[in-house]
């Protein structure tokens, strides 16, 4: 069921925060905790689930079930806009965010699923920490892990109380979060922990050992990188090609037009690219991919 209460049919999507290597959004732990808090909020807003998380130092990372394509990648301008005013209030640094880049990711495959949920807490690893022991992920919602952290119903909340500790005047009366000891969010309050659970087949070791075994730099790559950099056409074509035989089973060379049509969209949202090239790419007419994608709603 969804935050306003639908039931409908969602896709896994694994969302980024990404794009500043020199500047840190999180300094100190008010921060990690702002985050993280804002993320939970603006799922609620956005109409998404969270399933897990990692905020480090200078981006964040958060896989997430939403109806479209549209609204996982609005749910991440969410959290940008959320955020930069946060942080403009208490730096009062204004500009801190335009560098940030937000990507949505469609999990569409169970290698692409299992291995972006568990590369979302290896990040840990970038804060210099361990995995388990990582405070600013959803990590330890997995497998009951603290489910009995919860002290504080955030519903419970007075107005001036939830201005003050989650950051927004929205009503949370009838959200299930709840907070620790320390009023922090404890995650399985608000982490769909159960669908990674199904993910790996409720095996917990499962979980670890894909954690453990990860290849980070290529999952970096195809998650994070390759969505932000302006590839050359042949390795443009390879992405593409693995695409369509995720899809469609079959190489991009024998793709039908209808099928082109079907990918084109999540294409041009999720990589870095441009119609001319797409037009090279898939073998169509630009001006037929401008009205395409000028139709679609993302």
């Amino acid at each position: 069921m969804m935050p306003d209460g639908q039931i409908i049919y969602l896709w896994p999507f694994h969302v980024s925060l990404e794009g500043l290597e020199t500047a840190v959004l999180c300094r100190d732990e008010e921060d990690y905790d702002a985050m993280v808090k804002i993320m939970c909020v603006c799922a609620k807003r956005k109409n998404v689930i969270i399933v897990i998380y990692a905020a480090v130092s200078n981006h964040c990372h958060i896989a997430v079930l939403a109806a479209s394509q549209k609204d996982a990648h609005d749910y991440g301008q969410e959290v940008k806009r959320m955020y930069a005013m946060w942080f403009s209030r208490k730096y009062g640094e204004k500009q801190i965010m335009h560098g940030v880049d937000v990507k949505a990711q469609l999990l569409d495959s169970d290698w692409y699923l299992r291995n972006a949920l568990a590369y979302i807490p290896r990040n840990a690893l970038d804060n210099g920490c361990n995995v388990n022991e990582y405070k600013w992920s959803g990590y330890r919602a997995m497998f009951g892990k603290d489910r009995l952290d919860g002290v504080v119903k955030v519903g419970s909340l007075s107005k001036s109380d939830r201005q003050e500790v989650m950051h927004t005047g929205d009503s949370l009366k009838d959200v299930p979060w709840t907070l620790d000891r320390e009023w922090h969010l404890v995650p399985s309050s608000f982490c769909d922990h159960a669908y990674l659970e199904q993910a790996f087949d409720n095996d917990q070791a499962f979980f670890i050992k894909t954690i453990g075994g990860q290849n980070s730099a290529e999952m970096k790559n195809k998650l994070v990188d390759q969505p932000r950099k302006m590839m050359p056409d042949t390795e443009f074509y390879k992405t593409i090609n693995e695409i369509s035989n995720r899809w469609f089973k079959t190489d991009l060379s024998k793709l039908s037009e209808e099928n082109k049509i079907k990918i084109l969209p999540y294409v041009y949202r999720t990589t870095k690219t441009t119609v001319p090239q797409l037009a090279r790419v898939f073998g169509m007419d630009r001006n037929h991919i401008s009205g395409i994608l000028g139709k679609v709603q993302f």
